[in-house]
């Protein structure tokens, strides 16, 4: 589960990343990258949701 914590901690600083650059600069690739980062976010948050479920039993 330590693992998954730090891919996702790696995930997020991506996705911040291409978001700033996004509102700041006005940058449309950035904001693609940052919408698929999301998606693959969301997908991890629900795999470490599960993850600390089965942890808590």
């Amino acid at each position: 589960m330590k693992e998954l914590v730090e891919k996702i901690q790696e995930m997020y600083a991506a996705f911040a990343a291409d978001a700033a650059l996004q509102v700041e600069k006005g940058n449309k690739a950035a904001g693609t990258r940052a919408r698929k980062a999301s998606l693959e976010l969301e997908k991890a948050m629900k795999a470490f949701r599960k993850a600390s479920l089965e942890a808590a039993k």
